[in-house]
């Protein structure tokens, strides 16, 4: 099994394909696996890298660890070990504070960025407020894995949502102050609107937990982002909606010329 030595713990990741970097960032509920419907169809054009955050999937945290503080930079050691100088990350709802936090710190490193039903720990007075109102329920994580996909996807697609639940089981180890110590991480996103790095901001139109209406409020913040709501999809468009997702983001990574580099 592949682990990089980053930051004083084993990152489990894995490499699919050939070309330039893909990075994927999984969310809250997920692992390295959550990707299953994404590797398959860029592995084809791209070197696509998983990998488990610490303290998801195989990848331990230490015991007291930092927790989300170490996200970003457990990024940068993964691509350090990998010899990958240029990426284009995606990443989803907690794996946007991942990887917006390493955009930010080293935007040269970034050939594309797609935020996917994040918040990305933006740091700005309106998103945060927004976030309060009508963002991540109080409680933990377990109340917020309740409202991971739209509200009929279950009944829609069963297996589906039972594949979800049982990925998401595998996360043993996760902080149990994981969601107060991600919420409260900010990144300005100064960096990204003086190097312009290609952004797209998508959301599903049924998302309870980062709602359209805070991700409209993100995208004005980044006025060169491309912005997409897909419809009939609740948190988690990658998994509820793959071809749609799948197709926006290449033609996202398409025209940001990541698909050359």
């Amino acid at each position: 099994m592949p682990f990089a030595n980053v930051n004083g713990i084993e990152l489990y990741y894995e490499e699919h394909g050939e070309g330039p970097a893909l990075i994927f960032a999984h969310g809250a509920g997920g692992n390295h696996l959550s990707w299953w419907q994404q590797v398959v169809a860029f592995a084809k054009q791209f070197r696509c890298v998983t990998f488990d955050h610490r303290g998801f999937g195989f990848s331990r945290e230490t015991p007291h660890g930092p927790g989300p503080k170490a996200f970003a930079d457990d990024l940068r050691g993964l691509l350090d070990h990998l010899k990958i100088d240029r990426a284009a990350l995606v990443s989803q709802s907690m794996g946007g504070w991942t990887s917006l936090g390493f955009a930010v710190a080293a935007p040269e490193r970034v050939s594309a960025l797609a935020l996917c039903d994040t918040m990305a720990g933006v740091d700005d007075p309106e998103v945060v407020e927004e976030m309060k109102l009508h963002g991540a329920p109080k409680g933990g994580l377990a109340q917020v894995l309740t409202r991971v996909y739209a509200e009929d996807y279950p009944q829609r697609e069963p297996a589906k949502a039972f594949l979800y639940r049982q990925i998401s089981s595998l996360n043993l180890h996760v902080p149990p102050d994981l969601v107060p110590a991600m919420m409260n991480l900010r990144h300005r996103v100064d960096a990204l609107l003086e190097k312009r790095v290609p952004t797209m901001i998508l959301v599903g139109e049924q998302d309870a937990l980062t709602t359209p209406r805070l991700m409209e409020v993100i995208a004005r913040r980044i006025p060169h982002a491309r912005f997409i709501k897909v419809p009939g999809a609740g948190h988690s468009v990658y998994f509820e909606k793959p071809e749609q997702f799948n197709r926006a983001l290449a033609d996202f990574l398409r025209d940001a010329g990541a698909a050359n580099r």
